[in-house]
C-alpha cells in the first residue's frame, strides 16, 4: 500500500502548490523564452522547445523525506555515482529538505556542502537537521530565481535532482551554476526519463537525455556520461567547457 499510495502521489505532484512562476512575458526580456499556452501544470514559459514545469512546494516536503524514496530512487546508488571525495566542495541546487545533502556531509568530511533553495520554508528544515545532527560542514545559502548565489570558482560538483525543469531561468540560472563551478568541474542532473512512459509522474515534470543536453550545451556544459542505473531517473554528468 505505501507502494501505490507514493506512486499516486508522484501522479499528482504536478499540482502548483507553491508557485513563484513567471506567466508574463512583459517580465523577461530574453528573447530566447516564449510565452504561450501549454500544459495545465506548467507556467506558460518556454526554452527550447520545452516548457518550465510548476514548482513543488515546501507542502511536498514530507514526500522528500519518504521511507520509499530509497527504493523508487535508489539515492544510496545515486551517491555513489557522484565518486564523493573527503575535501570535495557540492553544491546541492534545489536542496529541499536536505535529503542529499545530509547524505553527502558525511563523505565530504574535510569539504563543504552547499545546501542552495530558494524557498525559506525548506531551508528551515535543513538549518534544524544541521543543528540537530553531526554534519556541520554544511553551508546554508538563499538562491533567487536567476541565481544561485555562490563564489565564483568555488564547487567541485553541483548536484541537481529532479528540479532544473522547474527552473523559471534556466539561462541564467545555468551561466550562475557555470560561473560557480571550478575548472573542469562537473553537474550531476538527475531528471525523470522524459523517454519512458512507465514513469509514474507527468511529463512536463521529466526531461528527455537529448533535451537536457541540448540545453546545457548552450550553457557551456558538455555531456560526458549517462549513467543509467538508477529506477525513474537519468542520471546525467556534464564537464564545464
Amino acid at each position: 500500500m505505501k507502494k501505490i499510495a507514493s506512486i499516486l502521489f508522484l501522479l499528482i505532484l504536478v499540482l502548483p502548490m507553491y508557485n513563484c512562476g513567471v506567466k508574463d512575458k512583459n517580465t523577461s526580456s530574453n528573447p530566447n523564452y516564449t510565452f504561450k499556452k501549454g500544459d495545465p501544470y506548467g507556467i506558460g514559459k518556454w526554452y527550447m522547445g520545452r516548457e518550465i514545469a510548476n514548482v513543488m512546494g515546501f507542502q511536498g516536503m514530507n514526500w522528500l523525506e519518504r521511507p520509499e524514496r530509497e527504493e523508487e530512487e535508489n539515492t544510496s546508488k545515486l551517491i555513489l555515482n557522484m565518486d564523493i571525495k573527503p575535501d570535495d566542495t557540492i553544491a546541492d541546487i534545489g536542496a529541499g529538505s536536505g535529503y542529499h545533502v545530509f547524505k553527502m556531509a558525511p563523505i565530504a568530511k574535510d569539504g563543504l556542502i552547499y545546501a542552495v533553495d530558494i524557498q525559506e520554508e525548506m531551508l528551515t528544515e535543513i538549518r534544524k537537521t544541521k543543528e540537530n545532527g553531526p554534519s556541520k560542514n554544511v553551508s546554508i545559502i538563499k538562491s533567487t530565481e536567476k541565481s544561485v548565489h555562490l563564489p565564483e570558482n568555488s564547487v567541485d560538483k553541483v548536484l541537481m535532482v529532479d528540479v532544473y525543469h522547474e527552473f523559471n531561468y534556466p539561462i541564467e540560472m545555468l551561466a550562475s551554476i557555470h560561473k560557480a563551478l571550478r575548472k573542469d568541474g562537473r553537474l550531476y542532473l538527475i531528471e525523470y526519463r522524459g523517454e519512458d512512459g512507465s514513469v509514474p509522474i507527468k511529463k512536463i515534470h521529466k526531461m528527455t537525455a537529448s533535451q537536457a543536453v541540448r540545453e546545457l550545451k548552450a550553457a557551456g556544459m558538455k555531456l560526458e556520461r549517462n549513467i543509467d542505473n538508477l529506477p525513474w531517473q537519468h542520471c546525467m554528468v556534464f564537464k564545464k567547457i
